[in-house]
């Protein structure tokens, strides 16, 4: 039932002139999604608090309430078509009187953690894309069959939901920014070892990907107390997010996959100043795949000690400093940081090297990203002592890997096992510390037993990456002229 009503919300909004991508889909999607879990999370708070003798106060007004705006109901429960508003009306509501309401929650919630404050963020920043009133409420009488009530209801929406996210990842470059591939999550995630009791944390968290993934991980530790899955809940998983969509469906991704007040912020990790960041902001574990290839401004750069425009650098810089003493992190970055002589390049990978132990590297073979555009490797270390030894595995699942046949979960078993020993075989080997050159650097993946993999690729993926790299260019140039 809930995977037809998907289908049947993506075909109304294919009639609308506004939502014309996978993203536009899944944003608008989203909203009512929130609304709707919203109302079904406050029935059971108000059932909850009248069983108990107590008062519940709703977060919403009577006005703004699903089953007041949306799916008012007559007496045997059924939709009450007199009430819904339909057509201009309900357009007309959502725009002018239900989105300025609910943007309003920012300025008066208590504090950036509760569920108000992100409230007033999702509706602040997005917009209703539907012009159609009647569109939109075909679409609210399919939101409204879903139901949030049981493990297993949340557990298969939020199956659906990674999918459409799956599919605006593949839907072209932009997408792409938001999705990294579950497998590879998880892989890391394995690696890492995250225990209950760890705070984990994803300054550029996009979908919510590792932090949902590392919340299935640690909902599965045998016997786990009320008290920890309260910490699970409430003092675990930790996020930011400097753009809107993503930060809204980072919110619903955690929403459904059990987190009910996820701790996710709206804003640009990077304009944080690393000398400010005391012991009390430092997490136990990082997982992340920072956005590569982009420009930030000079004043951006301006809060690292090594300075560089490279997103994806200036984020490294941002997890090291992040980590508690002995911490873990598990970061995706493209391949040419191992190798790049200039000089910020060089300086990471002193720090890296002198600051951390790099105990492993993951070579992901092209196509890991689809669209991307750029092959990936996984750097994974822990703060605190300088690296002595570094494992490198260079993954080959033994075939092409593009959007019909994606990385999986078997691909990437191999290299779990072998980390937990860090093992030598025929894709993995071992480099002392000791033989890195100490003027440069280098951590290219040099692989002793027969050199790089050699796959040959279809032309359709050819294809596909060259449309990602023009895609690129024009936006580095768009980015370049900005700055003039």
């Amino acid at each position: 039932m809930f995977e037809q009503a998907f289908r049947n919300i993506d075909d109304v909004l294919r009639k609308e002139a506004g939502c014309t991508t996978e993203l536009d889909y899944i944003e608008q999607t989203s909203w009512l999604l929130f609304l709707k879990y919203l109302d079904a999370l406050e029935q059971d708070k108000s059932l909850e608090a009248e069983l108990s003798s107590k008062r519940y106060t709703f977060i919403l007004e009577a006005p703004y309430r699903w089953e007041r705006w949306a799916a008012p109901r007559s007496g045997d429960g059924q939709l009450d078509h007199n009430r819904a508003l339909t057509g201009d009306d309900l357009r007309d509501f959502v725009n002018q009187k239900l989105f300025p309401y609910l943007g309003g929650f920012t300025q008066r919630a208590t504090g950036p953690n509760t569920i108000e404050y992100k409230i007033g963020q999702i509706f602040g920043e997005i917009k209703n894309k539907i012009s159609s009133g009647y569109n939109l409420r075909e679409i609210i009488d399919h939101i409204d069959e879903l139901q949030f009530r049981s493990q297993t209801e949340k557990h298969e929406l939020s199956f659906l939901y990674e999918g459409k996210i799956k599919n605006m990842g593949n839907a072209g470059r932009n997408g792409g920014e938001y999705y990294t591939p579950r497998p590879l999550i998880r892989a890391m995630i394995q690696v890492v070892q995250p225990k209950v009791g760890d705070t984990i944390y994803d300054g550029a968290c996009g979908s919510a990907g590792f932090l949902c993934e590392a919340f299935d991980y640690l909902k599965a530790t045998p016997n786990l107390t009320t008290t920890q899955l309260d910490t699970l809940q409430a003092r675990t998983f930790y996020g930011k997010e400097k753009k809107s969509l993503a930060y809204v469906i980072a919110i619903m991704n955690m929403i459904l996959h059990g987190i009910e007040a996820p701790n996710i912020l709206h804003t640009n990790t990077l304009t944080e100043n690393l000398a400010d960041v005391q012991e009390k902001d430092r997490y136990d574990v990082v997982l992340a795949n920072p956005p590569f290839g982009g420009q930030e401004r000079k004043e951006v750069q301006q809060n690292f000690p090594i300075r560089t425009g490279e997103t994806a650098f200036l984020f490294l810089q941002h997890f090291i400093k992040m980590l508690k003493a002995g911490g873990r992190g598990g970061i995706v970055i493209k391949n040419t940081f191992l190798s790049n002589t200039d000089n910020a390049s060089v300086s990471l990978r002193k720090l890296l090297l002198e600051s951390c132990n790099l105990y492993a590297v993951l070579d992901c073979p092209g196509g890991t990203f689809q669209g991307a555009g750029v092959k990936t490797i996984v750097l994974f270390f822990e703060k605190g002592s300088k690296t002595r030894q570094v494992w490198y595995y260079q993954l080959d699942p033994g075939r092409n890997l593009g959007k019909t046949n994606p990385l999986n979960d078997d691909d990437l078993k191999e290299f779990v096992t072998l980390a937990r020993t860090r093992a030598d075989s025929p894709q993995s080997w071992c480099v002392e510390a000791v033989t890195i050159d100490a003027t440069t650097f280098d951590l290219s993946v040099k692989n002793p037993n027969g050199g790089e993999v050699v796959v040959h690729r279809n032309p359709q993926d050819i294809l596909d990456e060259i449309a990602a790299l023009d895609a690129e260019s024009a936006e580095v140039l768009e980015n370049i002229r900005g700055l003039l």
